[in-house]
């Protein structure tokens, strides 16, 4: 395996989960989010983060979550990092970190250079930061859509925390997406798909055999 960390996002069946881990994925993505095809209970969350591996990080998916929702969410299902993925602003970010003593990551959606000074914004309270591509207007979802972003708009920029890459990566697109970031870690969804929300075990093989041939 490349020294590539990789995510793979919207996990909603214990096969997929294995799938995930024996492939090599160091962390495990959970969608709590009802508009997303991915989104699953507290429930069925717990069931599949007591099955994940250990040394697999468990990370909920979360959409301008209050702190009640946020209170059931970390009381229910074993974590190891919260995800937020609305419009949460800095301040937010830095009460959730306070409130429940996980590390976060805040996704940032990237269409133009004008994005850009959030993602030193966010930088600077969350623990890692996930560059995706903004969603288009009038979208219903932040993210899952399966599109890429220009890349050249963080060639040779650097935070000080980790990051992640996100956005339309695909076993033909992932070497040069890496080659043209420099990114470390990389986030996907839809690539080990059939169907919106349904994931593939072939698929996520086939996705991490291109991780490790970069």
């Amino acid at each position: 395996m490349s020294d590539i960390s990789v995510k793979i996002c919207g996990l909603s069946r214990p096969e997929h989960v294995s799938a995930a881990a024996e492939a090599g994925a160091t962390y495990v993505g959970f969608v709590f989010f009802e508009k997303s095809p991915r989104n699953v209970s507290l429930d069925t969350a717990r069931g599949l983060a007591i099955d994940t591996p250990p040394g697999v990080a468990k990370v909920a998916l979360v959409v301008n979550a209050d702190d009640a929702f946020l209170d059931d969410l970390t009381a229910t299902v074993p974590l190891d990092m919260l995800q937020l993925h609305g419009a949460e602003t800095p301040e937010r970010v830095a009460e959730i970190k306070a409130r429940f003593g996980l590390p976060v990551m805040k996704a940032v959606g990237i269409a133009s250079a004008d994005d850009l000074p959030q993602l030193d914004a966010y930088a600077r309270v969350a623990d890692q930061i996930l560059v995706d591509t903004k969603a288009p207007k009038g979208a219903d979802r932040p993210g899952g859509n399966g599109a890429t972003f220009d890349w050249s708009l963080i060639v040779g920029r650097r935070w000080p925390v980790p990051w992640m890459l996100a956005g339309g990566l695909t076993p033909d697109n992932v070497a040069d997406a890496v080659r043209a970031t420099g990114a470390r870690q990389i986030d996907l969804s839809s690539a080990v798909e059939t169907a919106p929300g349904q994931k593939d075990a072939g698929l996520i093989r086939d996705f991490m055999s291109a991780v490790r041939a970069i």
